[in-house]
């Protein structure tokens, strides 16, 4: 059914059609809408048979779902930015108890400074936590990749953070298609958990593992993120059947084919990519684009045949790993290694800061034209002069005082009184 809802809306919508047992949530921009949702929807008997748990604190949510999950019932939790880093703990101990908890993270910048826009940094900062990460690129998308998720995380019994762009897409109103209960229920089996805690039949789950067997229980781990590689697809295939249209999957190639240089990112920022991509193909320029939808486990046999004709490949990521460069770009050289293409590192939108296509079509042309070093980490519309500005006040002063407030000061703006 066709409808023009909000995209936290259209994601509760979706999560409820998944009939989840146990919620837990703790409110944090941008994901309370979705949870808020969820909390009327369970309130007003749309959702049944769900325990709503409001928790006192984004640690306390997953760790509400981790015994709600070993209990053997379908659980699901939101959350953002430090909220985020505040369940870094159990994030890890549910992918390493291997419980299929699905998770929406909103995505939004870590401070300091303090910042409530959208980045990929907080997602990245948990990239090893032993959690699949599917990233959204529309609204559409992020309700589709919730239905896929349960049926992914409850298959191979594996944790799974869906990841949308904060205020991007949660806070768009778009139109979307969304599945009937009916179509859900034949997608999405109900619940088999493959271990369950049972007082008739008492077992331990985390117990102490000493090395003898600790990198054992490590490779299964990562044995079963290979296998959602292999997973992945066949869902995304299935649902293509059960609702006509594609979606998920690993990669989203456009026009890569015969692309001499191809852009590689995740989320909304692809439809700005392809967009300039179009333009660039009518202006005579081979340009394609490759939206990355499984960041983990990383598809490298797949992203190493996408690309491999390319000669140059651009990757705009909105995250980095400060000291050392690209985050996606080194996974995109792992995946290109010996081939002969260079790998442009790119950061852009770091704290919600506008992608324009015009900007990517400067960057573009610049690449094309051997204007930019690939051995170089690039940051799309940095300001220079005020960089430079704080760097001399930092070698001159004494007592420099903090970069953040400082730089404000030079463009004229006040510190902002955002709130977590």
């Amino acid at each position: 059914m066709l409808r023009q809802v909000e995209g936290s809306q259209a994601v509760a919508r979706a999560v409820t059609l998944c009939r989840p047992q146990v919620i837990a949530a703790y409110p944090i921009s941008p994901q309370t809408h979705i949870v808020e949702s969820l909390s009327d929807r369970v309130r007003t008997g749309e959702l049944t048979s769900c325990e709503y748990l409001m928790v006192e604190s984004e640690f306390g949510a997953m760790s509400a779902c981790i015994g709600a999950s070993g209990a053997g019932a379908r659980t699901y939790t939101a959350t953002s930015s430090q909220g985020l880093l505040f369940m870094a703990e159990a994030l890890f101990n549910a992918s390493g108890l291997g419980l299929p908890i699905v998770m929406t993270v909103a995505n939004r910048a870590i401070g300091a400074p303090i910042n409530i826009w959208n980045d990929h940094s907080d997602a990245m900062s948990m990239r090893d936590s032993g959690w699949i990460q599917l990233f959204a690129e529309s609204n559409q998308e992020a309700v589709d990749l919730h239905v896929q998720a349960y049926r992914l995380a409850e298959s191979l019994s594996v944790p799974v953070m869906v990841c949308m762009d904060g205020f991007v897409l949660t806070h768009a109103f778009e139109e979307v298609d969304l599945p009937s209960q009916e179509q859900v229920d034949a997608f999405v089996p109900p619940l088999v958990p493959q271990q369950l805690l049972d007082p008739a039949d008492p077992v331990t789950i985390g117990a102490m593992v000493g090395p003898e067997a600790f990198a054992e229980v490590k490779y299964l781990m990562h044995v079963k993120q290979m296998a959602a590689l292999d997973e992945i697809p066949v869902i995304a295939e299935d649902f293509l059947r059960a609702f006509g249209r594609a979606s998920g999957g690993l990669l989203k190639p456009y026009r890569v084919e015969d692309a001499e240089t191809v852009v590689v990112a995740l989320g909304s920022v692809l439809g700005t990519v392809e967009e300039v991509v179009d333009a660039m193909r009518d202006d005579g320029l081979s340009v394609g684009a490759l939206g990355i939808t499984c960041f983990r486990p990383w598809p490298v046999a797949e992203v190493r045949e996408a690309l491999g004709r390319a000669k140059r490949v651009v990757v705009v990521e909105k995250a980095f790993a400060v000291g050392a460069g690209g985050i996606v770009g080194q996974n995109v050289r792992d995946a290109t290694r010996n081939l002969p293409v260079d790998v442009y590192d790119v950061v852009a939108g770091l704290g919600g800061r506008p992608i324009t296509r015009a900007s990517l079509r400067r960057l573009l042309d610049d690449v094309v034209a051997a204007r930019v070093d690939a051995s170089r980490l690039h940051f799309l519309d940095l300001d220079v002069e005020l960089v430079q500005r704080e760097l001399e006040r930092a070698r001159h002063g004494a007592r420099p005082g903090p970069h953040a407030e400082n730089m404000l000061r030079d463009i004229g703006t006040v510190a902002s009184g955002a709130y977590e």
